[in-house]
């Protein structure tokens, strides 16, 4: 447990973090934490889990075309304990108290512009979001002992909730927005179908937010067959996929080889019998170009096909198939307002509550790694870049503890 300090205290402090300073160039360094605000709580970080993104920072010091611009304290899928309050806390958040534990929601938008007057905050052109090389100077992420934080953004965990399941709520929330973009489109009469393409901790999670809106049938699609076997065996699908690891030289071969993969997905059966044919929706989390050219092949007419992974910034998609057919192309961008949703699911599949009459699977298994201490960072860091760990384990999701 932390010590805790008066609510009222405003002078510096120190936070030792991991600093990124170029490729898997890591350092350990203290640094000041700016006098507490009065709308702001301070918060010990306790579990942090490590994303993709993360990954790609300290491979490349660099996230897609985001080019880090000076040392970058990454992770962003964090819980931790409230040690200290601002003075407005009390009215503004009277229910958040020294000794909390909670989660971080770490988008700080502007609460200004007509995007988050109209809720969509999470498109704010001025949005400073932890751990990413988007804004200069970088809003530093949360390996490292404790941060001051907006009270607003962050969310009071109940008791069934570890802080390792507190930090999985950030990329549930991502998962759930996914969801939400489609609309109403399931019913408790489970008749509807998803195809999730990556078996990432994304796509299990999206597997999870889509049976908890009440899709009763998902297949799952990867090239490692060991990922798949993991969410068939722990209910995350109902059905599963190995994707080929073919190439074409033109688009045209490109183009059959996603046909091949739609139709070889459409062919499988349901644990019923059931032919799967084409489903409702497909969430497309591998960002992989033949992967989003499969999921347009995949979605029946009239359904849609929601972008979540992060690949190239350019693709080729068969657009006059999703046109005549109207498939429809959504796209995502992290989650707005969906930390209460995603404390509700996650609650629910850690205590064996079902909602909708679905019983979810435990998110929890999702974590395979577990590392102790902010000096255990690279090691971490090096496992969560991998599939398997040095004894053959599949590595899904990796933590660190502190």
């Amino acid at each position: 447990m932390a010590t805790t300090t008066t609510s009222t205290a405003t002078t510096a402090v120190t936070s030792s973090g991991q600093y990124l300073h170029g490729p898997k160039n890591l350092q350990f360094e203290s640094r000041p934490v700016s006098s507490l605000q009065p709308d702001e709580v301070q918060v010990a970080i306790r579990s942090t889990t490590l994303c993709g993104s993360d990954v790609h920072y300290y491979l490349h010091f660099r996230n897609g075309s985001i080019q880090a611009r000076e040392p970058l304290c990454l992770g962003h899928e964090s819980a931790g304990q409230v040690v200290n309050v601002g003075s407005n806390v009390s009215q503004s958040r009277p229910e958040i108290n020294v000794g909390d534990r909670v989660a971080l929601e770490v988008g700080v938008p502007c609460e200004d512009c007509d995007l988050c007057k109209s809720g969509q905050y999470n498109i704010c052109p001025s949005l400073r979001f932890r751990s990413s090389g988007s804004k200069f100077p970088h809003f530093q992420g949360l390996l490292q002992e404790k941060v001051n934080h907006p009270v607003k953004w962050v969310h009071k965990l109940p008791d069934s909730l570890s802080f390792e399941i507190g930090a999985l709520l950030e990329p549930l929330a991502v998962a759930i927005h996914a969801v939400k973009r489609v609309g109403p489109v399931w019913d408790a009469s489970g008749h509807k179908s998803c195809l999730v393409f990556g078996a990432g901790a994304v796509g299990l999670l999206c597997a999870v937010a889509a049976q908890a809106a009440g899709c009763r049938k998902v297949v799952m699609a990867d090239i490692d067959e060991g990922r798949l076997k993991f969410a068939l065996d722990n209910g995350f699908a109902n059905a599963v996929h190995v994707v080929a690891p073919k190439r074409g030289a033109t688009i045209e071969e490109k183009l059959e080889i996603a046909r091949e993969t739609a139709g070889a997905v459409g062919a499988l059966t349901w644990p019923d019998g059931e032919k799967i044919g084409r489903v409702q929706t497909t969430f497309e989390c591998s960002g992989v170009e033949s992967c989003l050219q499969s999921s347009i092949y995949a979605t029946q007419s009239g359904g849609s096909v929601v972008l979540v992974g992060m690949g190239i910034p350019n693709h080729t998609l068969p657009i006059s198939d999703a046109s005549h057919r109207e498939v429809n192309l959504i796209t995502t961008w992290r989650y707005a307002n969906a930390y209460p949703r995603a404390i509700e699911i996650a609650t629910a599949s850690v205590t064996g509550t079902s909602i909708n009459g679905i019983s979810l699977p435990n998110v929890s298994k999702l974590i395979t790694h577990r590392f102790e201490g902010l000096d255990s960072v690279p090691v971490a860091f090096e496992a969560a870049g991998k599939t398997r760990d040095q004894n053959g384990n599949l590595i899904v999701k990796t933590v660190v503890n502190t």
